[in-house]
């Protein structure tokens, strides 16, 4: 029997074994988003066209602009009247996970927002296998990135939970961030296939006006989903005192009985958090708030999970 591995023993480091176990959870995720039917046929549904495909659906009379390839002659022969075969065909919808590990999201008060967020993309990356659909990934660290091209296999997968382990020990050395949110949204759309679904994990603490433009660019072929992570001492600072913070290369002293420096962070994660929502509401993208203290699985299942008839919430 394998032995866990030390970085996933380490509570800094996202599990690898972990972010593969979610795999059986991610089934139940059945209410997994859909690209909107004006925008690209998604993947494990079956949709009727003209042409050839996998499963032989009916016959009807031809009409013009049909496949000349797909008459039925036997039917028209014996009708005397021109008829053509209908196929059904499955059609694979891209799933995107964008997943940010700048170093803003090394950060928490119970858990790191990174581990968090290297969870949600992993329990979303199997939830897109799950759906028979094409899945691939960006990372994002503060200097680097990696790209796991969209495929419908377990090995996409799996490649891109080891990218998310990576580079959250990265995270261990402290480095300036070359990247911005912004920067990671354009890299989405230079990705991102007509109709996919794009995840995007991040706590968008830059979240500012250039970032509304790559998205509103980006939500014209693609289905948006905000994955917003953040810890409750971002909502709130603790109680007066003087508290030791560190950005892991400098350490310095936050006195939080100061009360114009609890509005103003209060204030900023605030403003932060109702500008994503708006921009959610206008992109009609999906919006699920993650405290970093919350059950990734749970927060999923309540937005993903089955839906049961007949019971009452």
């Amino acid at each position: 029997m394998n032995q866990p591995s030390e970085q996933d023993n380490h509570p800094a480091i996202a599990s690898l074994s972990e972010m593969v176990r979610l795999r059986y959870a991610a089934r139940e995720l059945t209410g997994f988003p859909r690209v909107q039917a004006r925008q690209m046929m998604a993947g494990g549904h079956r949709s009727s066209f003209r042409g050839r495909g996998m499963d032989f659906d009916e016959v009807r009379i031809y009409q013009p602009g049909d496949d000349v390839r797909t008459i039925d002659w036997r039917v028209t022969a014996k009708t005397q009247v021109p008829h053509t075969k209908i196929f059904r065909e499955e059609r694979e919808r891209p799933v995107l996970v964008v997943c940010d590990l700048r170093g803003p999201m090394f950060f928490g008060s119970q858990r790191l927002k990174s581990v968090v967020a290297c969870e949600i993309s992993a329990a979303l990356a199997w939830a897109g296998l799950s759906a028979n659909d094409r899945v691939g990934g960006l990372v994002f660290g503060a200097q680097q990135q990696a790209e796991v091209k969209s495929r419908r296999s377990h090995h996409a997968v799996l490649q891109y939970i080891h990218q998310l382990q990576d580079f959250s020990q990265q995270l261990l050395q402290p480095a300036t961030d070359q990247f911005s949110l912004a920067h990671m949204l354009e890299e989405a759309r230079r990705f991102a296939l007509p109709g996919t679904t794009v995840f995007i994990v991040s706590d968008f603490h830059d979240f500012d006006d250039a970032c509304e433009r790559q998205l509103f660019e980006l939500a014209r072929h693609s289905n948006l989903n905000f994955c917003h992570v953040f810890d409750s001492i971002e909502t709130e600072l603790p109680p007066a005192a003087l508290y030791a913070v560190s950005d892991g290369e400098q350490q310095t002293l936050l006195n939080t009985g100061d009360n114009k420096l609890r509005s103003d962070f209060e204030q900023a994660f605030i403003d932060r958090s109702q500008k994503l929502k708006r921009t959610s509401q206008q992109l009609s993208a999906g919006l699920l708030p993650f405290n970093s203290a919350d059950s990734v699985m749970s927060v999923l299942a309540q937005a993903y999970g089955k839906r049961r008839k007949g019971r009452r919430s």
